[in-house]
Order: structure tokens, then C-alpha cells, then sequence
């Protein structure tokens, strides 16, 4: 009798080596996601009175990527292994050792996107609408590297699609990264893509970013194993879901405010 629940398919992390250099297919994920993030921002900086050049999208691109990866791993020491950081700060240097937060990145774009702002002289509002279309890519393409390196897990499950992982032990779990590529990364962009062409007021489709993507990820943290050195914290939740909680927040305001506003100039 077959077993009732799919295998983890072993798929090698590392796609060939050179010497010391080893490519690897997390960080080839990462590098598909920025060149089809720079392709799309060209692209809108190419339309007719887009308010953008080529040499702005560079600036763009290099600042989100250094927000991104500074962000994420600052965020993901003060999240989730602070008491590690007190015992030796070095720590938050040790990138080797894996460790990025979304939240952090988020919090590391959000301050990139701010001294451009004072940089190209442009709305804050108007400047993360403009970016946080291309963030779904990247979310996307890290959830599939996440998956192929057989880690981040789901919790163990019943359902016919439950995966058996590599050190996750002898039960099945829910391929909670796939749940995370197809709605952090697919839906999310689409939604955004969709809602960008109505033309909503400034800081809304930032708004609708922070809102759809608190909303997923809060969802699917329940199908999603809680990182094991804390747990679940107060109120039945996870680390995750709390740390979506402002931003669910957030974006609701953010729309509110932006139709208000919109609504008194009428």
C-alpha cells in the first residue's frame, strides 16, 4: 500500500560548485526575482510621464536590496534570537549561519525608500506605491528557495498534499512554503497589479500591500511549524502573526486615510 502523503523531492540546495564557489538555488531564486523586479520597474519608468528614469530605478534597486538584506537579518536577530545577540553581539555578523526576518526587510525597504525619497525629492507615499509592487517577487521567489532547501516546514498534517521533509521527523507536514509562494507571491502581486490600475489614492497600494500580505502570512502561520526556540507566545500566536498584526493595521489606515483624504479635495 502507497504510502498516504508525498516525499520531499531531495533536490541537491547547490546547483553546481567551483572550487570554494558553490551557486546555490536559494540565492538563484533571489537573483531571478530582481531581475524581473528591475525589468517591470524599467518598464514603468519607460511609460509616458511616469515621473521616473532608468538611473532613478538603478538608485531604487540597489537601496531595496541593501534594505532588504540589512533589514532582514537585523530584524531576525532582534525577533527571534535576541537573548542569542546579548550573549554575543558578533551574532548579528555571522550571516553564514542563515537567519533572515521579512519583517525586518520590510522595516529595512521602508527606510531605504524614505532617504530616496529625500534623494529624487519625491512623496514618500507615491515612492513605496511604486516599490511595493516588485516585493512580491522577491517574497515569491524566497518561499521557493525556502522549499527547496527543505526547510521552514509546515506543522504535521493529515491533508493528501502533506510532504514528508528531510529532519522533520517521521510525520507528513504542510508544504507551508508553496502555501506561502502562491499567496505571498502570486496573489499578492496580481492583487496589486489590478489595483495599482484604478489609480487609488497615494500610499494605498502600499496600504493594500501591507494589509494582503499581514492577512496571508497571519493565515497561513497556522499551517506553518512555530520556530522552535519560541513557540507559540501569547494569545495562541506566533512570532509571525504578531509582528503582522501593524501591519494589518497599517494598511488599513493607510486606505482609510487615502480615501478621506481623496474624498475632502472633492
Amino acid at each position: 500500500m502507497s504510502p498516504s502523503y508525498l516525499v520531499f523531492p531531495q533536490i541537491d540546495p547547490v546547483i553546481f560548485s567551483l572550487g570554494p564557489l558553490s551557486i546555490r538555488w536559494y540565492g538563484l531564486m533571489y537573483l531571478i526575482a530582481f531581475v524581473m523586479a528591475n525589468y517591470l520597474a524599467n518598464r514603468a519608468a519607460d511609460k509616458p510621464n511616469s515621473g521616473w528614469t532608468r538611473d532613478q530605478v538603478s538608485d531604487l534597486m540597489f537601496y531595496g536590496f541593501l534594505g532588504v538584506v540589512l533589514g532582514g537579518r537585523v530584524g531576525y536577530v532582534l525577533f527571534y534570537n535576541f537573548g542569542e545577540f546579548l550573549a554575543d553581539p558578533l551574532y548579528l555578523f555571522r550571516t553564514w549561519e542563515g537567519g533572515m526576518s521579512f519583517h525586518g526587510g520590510v522595516l529595512g525597504v521602508l527606510t531605504a525608500m524614505w532617504l530616496l525619497s529625500r534623494k529624487f525629492n519625491k512623496s514618500y507615499l507615491q515612492l513605496g506605491d511604486f516599490v511595493v509592487v516588485l516585493l512580491p517577487l522577491g517574497l515569491g521567489a524566497g518561499r521557493i528557495g525556502n522549499f527547496i532547501n527543505g526547510e521552514l516546514w509546515g506543522r504535521t498534517a493529515e491533508v493528501p498534499w502533506a510532504m514528508l521533509f528531510p529532519g522533520a521527523g517521521p510525520l507528513p507536514r504542510h508544504p507551508s512554503q508553496l502555501y506561502e509562494f502562491f499567496f505571498e507571491g502570486i496573489v499578492l502581486f496580481l492583487m496589486l497589479v489590478w489595483y495599482k490600475k484604478r489609480n487609488p489614492p497615494a500610499g494605498n497600494v502600499g496600504g493594500l500591500f501591507l494589509l494582503g500580505y499581514g492577512i496571508f502570512r497571519f493565515g497561513i502561520e497556522y499551517f506553518r511549524e512555530p520556530d522552535a526556540h519560541l513557540g507559540i507566545l501569547s494569545l495562541g500566536m506566533s512570532m509571525g502573526q504578531w509582528l503582522c498584526m501593524p501591519m494589518i493595521l497599517s494598511g488599513i489606515a493607510l486606505i482609510v486615510w487615502g480615501y478621506r483624504r481623496e474624498g475632502s479635495k472633492a
